[in-house]
């Protein structure tokens, strides 16, 4: 008996030793990526939308950003996220997958630098930065330095908890088992990093038990290319649900990395004979070994693969069929050389664009009443992303514009120029109020709370009025038609008196016990908001009585 308990006694100790390494190496890892990517100024987003103007620029942006979040599934989720609403093309998005896999590897060399012994007091330090100081950047970097030294105590727990392992002739049995049927070892790491949710994690526990002699090279490497598998699972889980070309960019990172695993499993013999000369001239320790496999892979990879983009978007399109959302959120009318050679022109141009701007303004409300409807996530996220898309065509144009103020124009163009400035900052907050009334579906969601069916009705029939109110508005202003801003004129004093009217009858349903108070609270701002639009759009409208824009 005493013999069985201190056998039940180890079998926990290793356990729970092993789970909280692991759990401090996850939490390290979010919170190392997430101290670079406050330091990085939170643009991350900006530097996909900006640099990845073809394939190879993707790869080399994927890279970069994976490297700054230390998460390949996190890259590859914003990339999802951008695909979905249109912001990126597919072509685009496949080369910053080939990047993330590259950058993720960087963990692996990390790791790879064996300063387990000096965890604690790299961990002191980031610590020191963070309570000691109140300069963000200061406390940025001690984010940084905290969860660099907590990676490596969690490794250094997790060691110790697979050592006793080595004494366990199941566990030997398995690993000689693995090396002798590779594809075994493909299984295991894809499965345990889809349980984990982190390749880096995987790798890393991979790289304590081959550092403890508890696996061989030839049995390491197939599990190494199974982490790469799983890994994907993040991107699909992100894509369930989301857009067409969303979908299609998750299989893609599937298909690549799958397609990655056989041809190296293919070549695993002279791939493992690679990797110990390599060890053997470059004298690397056990871990670095790992972290060059995992290199090696992925670079390799990537520049396999790199030709095959084309490739890869047509077949993921013929599995995946549909028609893809399309987000164009980058100018496309704002010529520069106009401001000077044609104001005039240029001030046209302006028009143009914060038509488009109008017209994602129209889309995004629809999605938001849409969301009020069905409680569907999926047109929440894209309302979201129509949000993002009109600030940045709002800077875009105000900067346009701005340029064009500084040129000399006529009277006629000055108070065109003023129209237009104030029209785009109405379309503007349009995007900000239907942001708001997606917060509180989200508040309803979330609270579970239950509107009455006279609520939703009353809800139905004014956002039906807001959204043709605010289209009208922007017929008025593309055919500088003074009937339709009349009609828009009145379309909203109707507004203002069916919130009146909606707002007295939420207080009889209170009254009457029909809605609770929390379900009054959303009516009610959801109202308001609708009501705020429509003085935007009627500000869009009046704006063009008596005048030509």
């Amino acid at each position: 008996m005493g013999l069985n308990s201190n056998v039940e006694l180890n079998w926990q100790e290793m356990l729970f030793q092993f789970l909280g390494g692991l759990g401090i190496f996850l939490f390290s890892i979010k919170y190392m990526g997430d101290g670079l990517q406050k330091a990085a100024g939170d643009r991350l987003r900006d530097i996909l939308d900006r640099f990845t103007t073809n394939p190879f620029m993707g790869v080399l942006v994927g890279i970069v950003v994976t490297v700054l979040i230390q998460s390949s599934s996190g890259t590859t989720v914003i990339v999802v996220g951008l695909v979905s609403a249109g912001f990126m093309k597919l072509r685009q998005a496949i080369g910053v997958i080939m990047g993330a896999n590259i950058g993720t590897t960087i963990t692996a060399f990390i790791i790879g630098f064996d300063v387990g012994a000096y965890a604690l007091p790299i961990m002191g330090l980031g610590a020191f930065l963070l309570f000691f100081f109140k300069n963000d950047k200061l406390k940025n970097l001690g984010e940084v330095i905290f969860g660099f030294g907590g990676l490596f105590l969690g490794l250094e727990l997790m060691s110790g908890g697979m050592k006793p392992l080595s004494s366990l002739p199941a566990f030997l049995d398995m690993t000689v088992t693995m090396s002798e049927h590779s594809l075994l070892g493909v299984v295991v790491g894809t499965v345990f990093t889809l349980i984990v949710q982190s390749s880096s994690a995987t790798v890393g526990i991979l790289q304590g038990l081959y550092a403890e002699n508890l696996i061989d090279l030839k049995g390491a490497l197939p599990v190494l290319f199974g982490d790469n598998i799983g890994t994907t699972i993040t991107a699909i889980l992100a894509a369930l649900g989301a857009s067409v070309a969303a979908r299609r960019a998750a299989a893609t990172h599937v298909l690549f990395n799958v397609l990655g695993t056989i041809v190296f499993m293919i070549l695993l013999v002279p791939f493992t004979a690679y990797i110990s000369w390599l060890s053997g001239t470059l004298g690397l320790e056990p871990k670095m070994q790992i972290a060059f496999a995992h290199g090696t892979f992925n670079v390799a990879n990537t520049i396999i693969q790199f030709p095959l983009i084309g490739m890869w978007a047509y077949i993921v399109t013929k599995i995946i069929p549909g028609e893809e959302v399309t987000i164009e959120f980058r100018p496309k009318h704002l010529d520069q050389s106009f401001i000077h050679q044609s104001p005039s022109i240029a001030i046209g141009q302006a028009k143009e664009e914060i038509l488009r701007m109008g017209e994602y303004a129209v889309r995004g409300l629809n999605e938001t009443y849409d969301y009020l409807k069905t409680s569907d996530k999926k047109h929440s996220e894209t309302a979201y992303q129509l949000e993002d898309a009109i600030n940045s065509l709002d800077r875009s144009i105000t900067d346009y514009l701005v340029q064009i103020s500084a040129e000399s124009i006529s009277a006629v163009e000055s108070e065109r120029h003023v129209i237009l400035m104030e029209t785009a900052r109405d379309i503007e907050r349009i995007g900000d109020h239907f942001e708001n009334i997606i917060e509180l579906i989200d508040y309803r969601e979330a609270h579970r709370v239950v509107m009455t069916e006279g609520a939703m009705a009353d809800l139905d029939e004014m956002f039906t009025l807001t959204i043709d109110t605010v289209r009208r508005s922007l017929e008025a202003l593309d055919q500088h038609d003074a009937e339709v801003a009349r009609e828009v004129a009145e379309k909203e004093d109707l507004i203002d008196k069916m919130e009146r009217k909606f707002r007295k009858k939420h207080i009889q349903r209170l009254n009457e016990g029909e809605c609770s108070a929390q379900a009054g609270i959303v009516f009610v701002d959801i109202v308001s908001n609708l009501e705020r639009i429509g003085d935007h759009a009627v500000n869009i409208a009046e704006a063009i009585l008596g005048r030509h824009v």
